[in-house]
């Protein structure tokens, strides 16, 4: 990551503005969300984790070796729970930033109490197996993203970035124009520029009222 920029830059630019320079491809699934309201937009590197089939051994190996400010980013089996409270306070008591589970949680209401940031399908009383490892921080699927370890992860209740860390420069860049040119913006400001574009486009298009 550049040292010019830091994570206490990069969390303050909403998803919905970093995909003025990201494809729709590095939008993690919708489905894919928060699992508690009103959390607070996080931001960081990419710990990237494999579970095998009916388990989560390797998430659970995981909150020992994440680095603090970590987002533990998870292929999980949707099929089990593959994180619960004690984990999750575990991984907030070493700094790790949130996680974003491809997968299922459970003690959702432990998890709430914590304030600790997930992101999953949803939440099932059943948990995964602990009998496979797979090497850490290696190229993953999470919600239709490859996600490779230290790529940028943004998340908030507009949806999960993932930002390939080689493209951070330029990503934050355009998101930090768009937001600076919104709030240099009230609202009658705005509708004249929109309602202008829309004319435009419209004539363009050949529309008649």
């Amino acid at each position: 990551m550049p040292l010019s920029i830091s994570m206490q830059d990069v969390v303050k630019i909403s998803p919905c503005e970093y995909s003025e320079a990201l494809a729709r491809e590095q939008f993690i699934d919708p489905a894919i969300h928060q699992l508690w309201p009103f959390m607070p937009r996080i931001a960081g590197p990419a710990f990237t984790v494999k579970c095998g089939k009916g388990d989560h051994l390797s998430l659970h190996a995981a909150i020992y070796r994440a680095s603090p400010g970590d987002v533990i980013v998870v292929e999980a089996d949707a099929d089990f729970a593959s994180t619960g409270g004690n984990v999750c306070a575990i991984a907030q008591q070493r700094g790790v930033v949130a996680m974003i589970i491809d997968g299922l949680v459970r003690d959702i209401g432990e998890i709430r109490d914590l304030q600790f940031p997930v992101y999953a399908r949803g939440v099932f009383p059943v948990p995964a197996a602990k009998e496979i490892i797979y090497p850490f921080n290696q190229a993953i699927q999470c919600g239709g993203v490859v996600v490779n370890a230290g790529d940028i992860i943004v998340a908030d209740e507009d949806g999960i970035a993932v930002i390939p860390k080689a493209q951070l420069n330029e990503v934050y860049a355009a998101g930090k124009a768009r937001t600076d040119k919104d709030a240099a913006m009230d609202l009658i400001q705005w509708e004249k520029q929109h309602s202008q574009k829309i004319a435009s486009k419209l004539a363009e298009l050949g529309f008649a009222d």
